[in-house]
């Protein structure tokens, strides 16, 4: 009489951490499969938002850096009450540089200033003949430090510069300062509202298509719940799939953003004839293009788990 062979028993998915995590991945993809219209809608939809997100922080981070260029070109200009002597200049120059906030300080002489407003009039030089350099003042110019360029910092500066005796009048370009940090601000806002408006649209798309995928295995997810699956193992499909769509979104996004900036740049540098390097554009750090990959998978992650939330109680 013979024996029969022992059956070996097939290690279910459900047992150990490798097996548990080849079931949800099959089992997230197998729903992605399942709902291939949907899911492809909810990646574009995640991919357009953040590609409107990328784009608008291009635009401020360029906008940043013109800012920055333009601030380095700043300078305080000081006229004095009197001609100074050069002991005096002297002494008035140690006393301008050692205010909190000075980077470097320039004495331009009256034939110094001279000198450059006939360089501004190159070609019509003749317009100042007979005009002796005593007509123009002299002056300092000051360069401040990079943290105190914004609008305030200038203001306050200017305030105690008219404080040194020897100094009578000072002139920069406060409204142009004013109206380009007003306008950064602006941007700022806009980009906050923007970028909150668009994340929040991106939740909802990607909770609607959890949402209809638990309306399709409604019966399969209570049946799992009766005999006795985990909260955990019945929801942790519907996270991965979610997580897959905000970064498969996210990616396709940063690609578009990054084939737009190079190809864009390389065809108006062709058509235009100009050097790509002298434009001063640069594109998105590398910590933004991590921040917003991430944001994706956020964004897929937080609308599962919403959805979740509120049709998976059992």
């Amino acid at each position: 009489m013979s024996r029969n062979k022992p059956v070996k028993r097939q290690k279910l998915a459900s047992e150990g951490f490798t097996g548990r995590t080849a079931y949800f991945v099959s089992r997230a993809f197998l729903n992605l499969r399942q709902n291939i219209f949907v899911s492809l809608l909810t990646i574009g939809t995640i991919s357009l938002a953040l590609l409107i997100i990328a784009l608008f922080l291009l635009v401020y981070v360029n906008l940043e850096g013109m800012a920055e260029s333009w601030s380095e070109k700043v300078q305080v200009t000081a006229f004095f009450d009197r001609e100074l002597a050069q002991q005096e200049v002297v002494a008035l120059k140690g006393k301008v540089q050692s205010l909190s906030g000075t980077d470097k300080v320039v004495y331009v002489s009256k034939d110094e200033a001279m000198k450059r407003f006939r360089a501004r009039l190159k070609g019509q030089e003749t317009l100042l003949e007979g005009v002796a350099p005593e007509v123009l003042p002299s002056s300092m110019e000051i360069s401040l430090k990079k943290e105190n360029r914004s609008s305030e910092m200038v203001d306050a500066y200017v305030a105690r510069l008219k404080l040194v005796p020897g100094i009578s009048e000072v002139q920069y370009g406060e409204e142009w300062v004013k109206r380009f940090n007003t306008f950064m601000n602006f941007m700022r806002l806009v980009g906050a509202l923007l970028g909150g408006f668009l994340i929040l649209a991106g939740l909802f798309i990607v909770s609607n298509t959890i949402k209809l995928t638990i309306y399709a295995r409604k019966d399969e997810l209570e049946v799992l719940g009766l005999v006795g699956a985990t909260r955990f193992f019945i929801k942790a499909p519907f996270l991965i799939e979610g997580i897959f769509q905000g970064a498969v979104g996210a990616l396709l996004a940063l690609l578009i953003l990054t084939a737009c900036y190079f190809g864009f740049l390389h065809n108006a540098g062709n058509f235009l004839s100009f050097n790509l390097a002298a434009t001063g554009l640069s594109f998105l750090p590398v910590s933004y293009l991590v921040a917003l990959f991430l944001g994706g998978i956020g964004v897929g992650f937080l609308g599962s788990l919403t959805s979740l939330k509120r049709f998976i109680t059992i």
